[in-house]
Formats: C-alpha cells, structure tokens, sequence
C-alpha cells in the first residue's frame, strides 16, 4: 500500500477528473490535449499517439537506459512522448482524481518522490537471486509510482517501462503489458486501481524471467 493510502484508502474508479479551469493541457474548443502536430480528432490523436510512443518504446527496448531514481521517470516520459506533448517529462501542475479519490496532490509530490527514491534504494540492496523480494519491492514501487500519477496523460505506460528498466538491472525481464493478455491487464489494473500490493506482487513474480529464461 502506498504512503498516502496508508493514510486514506479509497478503491479507485476509471472515471478521471481534472482540476484545470485555465485549460492548462486541452483545447476549450475540441476539450482534446494540446499536441503538437494540431490533431484535432480524438480518434487521429490516440492513433499517432500511439504509433509515436511505440516506436520510442522500441529505442528503449534497444537502448536501455539506467534508473537514477524518480528523475528517470520523467526521462522515460520525455523520450515517450516528445513527439506529440510539449509537456512531456514535465510533472503536471493540475489535481487529478477518480470518482473524487485523488491521486496525490502536487504539493505533496517532494514527499512522494523521497520516499519512492528510498524504495529504489531498497530494490537494489536485495539479491539477484531473491525473486519474491524483488517482485514484492517492484509491486511497492509501482504502487507508489502509480498514486503519484505525475504526468497529465501517459501514466500508465510510463510507470510500466520504468518497472521493465529496473528489473533489468537484476537480470530479470519484465512485460507488464504483453499482447492480447486479458489476465495480466485485468490484474494489473486492480492492483493499481485498488492500491494492492499483495495482488501486484503475485502478478509480478509470475512475470519476471532471469534473460537466460527467455
């Protein structure tokens, strides 16, 4: 459970809300996030948003890079979705909730980053060959990672890559979000939804693979 559910557990809906009365990221007019290829179809803009970040998702896969703790999540993010955000690696500056749970509050995101750079450091000290323990840290991280929901839009595959990174420095693969899996994006989504780490944890340890078992 993550540091702010500790405190207020609440299961989370998929119905998002936003707090942005300047429209800080969409357009009054189409109500779709400003990008910067001018999409105005909501059904171009998920299509090229799609091909743009698969694509760099791919030049991770070939060209991993190393975690340094939460300021690479925001690398992730960037090299994601330059293409198509002018915000993107950049925290979001709007409250986001679902059916009025809200994710943490963006004055509360130095705690948040802290205390998820302390977790990553725990990470590191377990043994390679410790699987329920790495697979039990990665669920924690990915709990808090996901409350934390920086980013305005890409949260998800973000958070996803980040895991995948830091479990291929234990020699262990990682796929979060294999094709056509209905299982596994069923309980990922509880999981997180839910702030449920045991849920996660079962998930992730049946997941991960040293490389050599691939």
């Amino acid at each position: 459970m993550n540091w702010w559910h500790l405190l207020n557990k609440k299961p989370m809906s998929n119905s998002y809300k936003f707090i942005d009365p300047d429209y800080t990221y969409t357009d009054p007019k189409t109500g779709l996030l400003r990008n910067l290829q001018d999409i105005t179809d909501p059904e171009d803009l998920a299509f090229v948003e799609s091909g743009v970040v698969t694509k760099r998702l791919q030049e991770l896969y070939e060209n991993p890079i190393k975690i340094k703790g939460i300021e690479s999540l925001f690398e992730i993010h960037k090299h994601l979705f330059q293409d198509i955000y002018a915000w993107a690696g950049k925290n979001r500056i709007v409250e986001i909730s679902k059916e009025g749970n809200q994710f943490s509050p963006t004055s509360h995101f130095g705690n948040a980053f802290r205390y998820i750079d302390k977790l990553i450091a725990e990470f590191r000290r377990i043994p390679k060959d410790n699987k329920k323990r790495l697979a039990g840290k990665l669920a924690e991280i990915l709990d808090n990672v996901n409350y934390l929901h920086p980013f305005r839009e890409g949260n998800g595959r973000t958070q996803r890559e980040f895991l995948r990174l830091l479990a291929l420095e234990k020699g262990l693969n990682l796929n979060l979000n294999p094709p056509d899996n209905k299982n596994v994006y069923e309980r990922y989504m509880k999981g997180t939804v839910e702030s449920n780490v045991a849920t996660l944890t079962e998930l992730i340890f049946e997941l991960i693979e040293t490389k050599n078992e691939n």
